[in-house]
Parts: C-alpha cells; sequence; structure tokens
C-alpha cells in the first residue's frame, strides 16, 4: 500500500532523526558503566582476558566496563544474559571457543550464537599446556601415555566444564593415543586448577595464561603446549605434537554484544580493542601469560567463531560429548 505523500514525508524524516540519534548515541557512548559478562569462574583465562580488556576500555572510554562472573552451562548462563540484553552496548560478553564447541555440544539452546551473538573483535589466542600434579611420576608425555596404558581409569582429567575448551583438548589427547583418563569437569578452570594444585585431580589441559605462574614455580608440572610450535613464553617445554604427531589445539577470546547493536558502537569498541592489542604494555603483558594478540575486525571475528564452530564441531561429534 501506497503511503500518503505527507505521511511517507513523516516517516522518512522518524526514520532520519533515529539514525542521527543512534549517531549520536554512538559518538557520546559510554556514558554509563558497562558490564562485561564472563561465562566461567574467576581465575581462567577467560576471567583474565576480560579483565585485562575491560581495564583498558576504562581507562580508554572513561567509565568503569565491570567484569561480571555468570558461570554455568559452560558459558551458557553468561551467553544468555548477553543474548536477551538490550542491544545498546551496555551489555557485552566475552565470547571464547567454548561458544564454538556448545553450537554442537548442547543439543538444546535458548540461542543461536552465531546468529543473536555479533562479533565486535577478538583478543587473544593461546596454548593449552598439559600440566601434571608434580606427584604424578610422569615427567614426559610418553612417560604419561605408558603410565596411563597401565594404570586405565586411574588417572583423573580435569577440565573447567564439559565441552569446554580444555576438555576438548584433553578428549583429543585420548582420542589420538588411545588412553583412557577420567574426565572430572567442573565449573570453571579455575576451581579445576585449584583442585589440581591440591592433588585432588592429576592432569589437566589448562590455558597457559592461567597455568603459567605455577609452572614456572613448580607447583605445576609442564609436560608439553597444543599448539604445532613451542611457545617463547615456555621455550623449553615440547609440543604434544612432537610425541603425537598431527595433535593441535588452541584456545580463543574476544568480545561480543547482542545482535542489533548498532554497527556504530560496535565499531567504536573494534577500534579500541584493536587499540589495546597495539599498545607494547598490552602486548607484553599477554606474552608473559603465553598469549598472541588476536587483532581484527569484526567480519575476521566473526569468520573465526562460524570456522572453529564447524572445525570444533567435529570433534564434538567424534567424542561423542554431549550436555544438556
Amino acid at each position: 500500500m501506497k503511503l500518503p505523500r505527507k505521511l511517507a514525508h513523516l516517516a522518512a524524516g522518524v526514520a532520519a532523526l533515529l539514525a542521527v540519534s543512534w549517531i549520536a548515541s554512538a559518538e557520546s557512548y559510554p556514558t554509563r558503566p558497562v558490564r562485561v559478562i564472563v561465562g566461567f569462574a574467576p581465575g581462567g583465562a577467560t576471567d583474565i582476558m576480560g579483565r585485562l580488556m575491560g581495564h583498558w576500555l576504562s581507562e580508554r572510554l572513561g567509565q568503569p566496563f565491570l567484569i561480571e562472573n555468570r558461570a554455568g552451562a559452560g558459558g551458557n548462563v553468561g551467553t544468555e544474559v548477553v543474548v536477551n540484553a538490550s542491544p545498546d552496548g551496555y551489555t557485552l560478553l566475552v565470547a571464547t571457543v567454548v561458544n564454538a564447541i556448545n553450537a554442537t555440544l548442547y543439543g538444546k539452546l535458548n540461542f543461536n550464537f552465531m546468529r543473536d551473538i555479533a562479533p565486535v573483535g577478538g583478543i587473544h589466542r593461546e596454548p593449552f599446556v598439559m600440566v601434571v600434579n608434580p606427584s604424578l611420576p610422569a615427567k614426559t608425555v610418553p612417560e604419561f601415555i605408558t603410565y596411563a596404558k597401565t594404570n586405565p581409569g586411574k588417572i583423573n582429567m580435569a577440565s573447567g566444564g564439559v565441552g569446554s575448551g580444555n576438555h576438548i583438548a584433553g578428549e583429543l589427547f585420548k582420542m589420538m593415543t588411545g588412553i583412557d583418563l577420567v574426565h572430572v569437569p567442573y565449573r570453571g578452570a579455575g576451581p579445576a586448577l585449584v583442585d589440581l594444585l591440591a592433588g585432588q585431580v592429576q592432569v589437566l589441559f589448562a590455558t597457559m595464561s592461567s597455568s603459567i605462574g605455577y609452572v614456572r614455580d613448580g607447583r605445576l608440572r609442564a609436560l608439553a603446549i597444543t599448539t604445532a610450535t613451542r611457545s617463547s613464553a615456555l621455550p623449553d617445554i615440547p609440543t604434544v605434537a612432537e610425541f603425537v604427531p598431527g595433535y593441535e589445539a588452541s584456545f580463543w577470546s574476544g568480545i561480543g554484544a547482542p545482535k542489533d547493536t548498532p554497527v556504530e558502537i560496535v565499531d567504536k569498541l573494534n577500534k579500541e580493542i584493536n587499540a589495546a592489542l597495539a599498545d607494547p604494555k598490552m602486548k607484553g603483558r599477554l606474552a608473559e601469560l603465553g598469549a598472541t594478540v588476536l587483532p581484527g575486525s569484526p567480519a575476521d571475528f566473526g569468520k573465526l567463531i562460524a570456522d572453529d564452530t564447524e572445525n570444533l564441531g567435529k570433534v564434538v561429534k567424534f567424542c561423542g560429548a554431549k550436555a544438556d
């Protein structure tokens, strides 16, 4: 139906005013504190990266970017908070490789991550480190495999939860070596590390940023890292692939927002995130944690999410991991 000329002009005027309003809002954004949702308990890599980036954005944009830990259901509780939030830039998500895994791991979700979360920008990528409690007699990957084969079902492998990045890294290791480890899921990598340090569990494929301090002070023993090449942060630690050819896994994080968040706000956040990743102090801090920066556009981050959703979904299906 064709609108009368006056109504058409009025509608066009309203649309123009709304567009100007959005642009003005983006230019002044943020005018109040911003919630940054971390879907895991404090102490893990997601929490660490969220706090580093939140501190940077707070200083650059003049409003607090407050970290809020909403652990549960492998990060889905926190993700759903952001999915259901107003698309105004005041509720953000620290998205991770776990979100890509969950798309296959969970048969029923109240959201579609790729549809309902707008990618803003990447933060970092890092290896997992295969760390064991020093009480375990194995000091190398071959020794660990031999010990596991002679003690089937007696080694507890911790993770940050069913389908977490470290769980899938561990399942891939089990699949490629044929060993039997007992999976012990926790509500986040932080609590898993606490029990590993206490000797309640024996092995964890921990993110490097959360475990490197314990490795350096001798409280945990690093057997290998999971990327294809060695890390400059732990140059003497071999890769898993040196003993298990073809093995490779890594962890990444970035910032997401509710779908329909104005592109001007997304672009403003992306610009500041990339500025942080170009800053020598931030790059140095990430390097200390064994991580590398993950700069790029929202589209670049979106492609990474899409690629890993497909590729890691195949690993989830192969190992039969499921969550409700």
